[in-house]
C-alpha cells in the first residue's frame, strides 16, 4: 500500500460549550469513523477517541473523551485525524481507497509515461483524478471507466485514455458538418 496512516476525519470548530466539536469525515459512511478505534493526528502526537456521535446538516457532531469545554475543542479545529491503513476493510472489486491511489504512476494504454496521481477530488458531480504530468500544468480528468479503464495496484500504475477534447481532437462529427 501506498500509505500507511489513512486520514478519515477532519476536526471542525467548537459546537456548543461542552466540548463538542463539528466533524468531517472522509468514509463512505460517516458513522463509521466511530469503528476504527482511537483516531492519531498526523504526527501521532495527539490520539482521540470519539465518545458521541450524531449526524448534522453536511456533518457530525462528535464529542472526545476528555474534552469537556468550548476551550478544549477551540485548540482541536483543524486537526486531521488518521488511523493506520490495516484497520481499513477490504474493498470491493473496482473499488479503491483515495490514498491507495496517489502515488501511483499514470500511463497511457501503450505504457508512455503520462505522470503521477497526486489526488483525487469530488466536487460533487463525480470523483476526479489529478494528474501531476513530468512538465506542464495538472491535468484534471473524470475518474469512470472510460478514462480510467485500468487500475492495478500491484503494478503500481493507472491507465488513462485521454478524452479526445484533451489531446486536441474534434468532437465534432461528419454529421455536425
Amino acid at each position: 500500500m501506498t500509505n500507511s496512516q489513512i486520514c478519515v476525519a477532519r476536526i471542525g470548530a467548537p459546537h456548543g460549550v461542552r466540548g463538542a466539536v463539528k466533524l468531517w469525515t472522509f468514509t463512505e459512511d460517516p458513522l463509521a469513523v466511530t469503528d476504527y478505534g482511537p483516531l492519531k493526528s498526523k504526527d501521532g502526537g495527539r490520539t482521540l477517541e470519539v465518545d458521541t456521535v450524531r449526524e448534522a446538516n453536511g456533518h457530525l457532531v462528535a464529542t472526545f473523551k476528555g474534552v469537556a469545554s468550548r476551550e478544549d475543542a477551540e485548540r482541536l479545529n483543524g486537526i486531521e485525524l488518521y488511523i493506520p491503513r490495516d484497520r481499513l476493510p477490504d474493498t470491493e472489486a473496482g473499488e479503491y481507497y483515495h490514498a491507495d491511489l496517489i502515488g501511483l504512476a499514470a500511463i497511457d494504454a501503450a505504457g508512455a509515461a503520462i505522470g503521477k496521481v497526486l489526488a483525487i477530488h469530488n466536487f460533487g458531480a463525480g470523483d476526479i483524478i489529478e494528474i501531476a504530468p513530468s512538465e506542464g500544468n495538472t491535468l484534471l480528468l473524470p475518474f469512470t471507466d472510460a478514462v480510467v479503464p485500468t487500475v492495478d495496484l500491484k503494478a503500481g500504475h493507472v491507465v488513462i485514455e485521454m478524452p479526445g477534447e484533451i489531446i486536441g481532437e474534434d468532437p465534432k462529427t461528419a454529421e455536425d458538418e
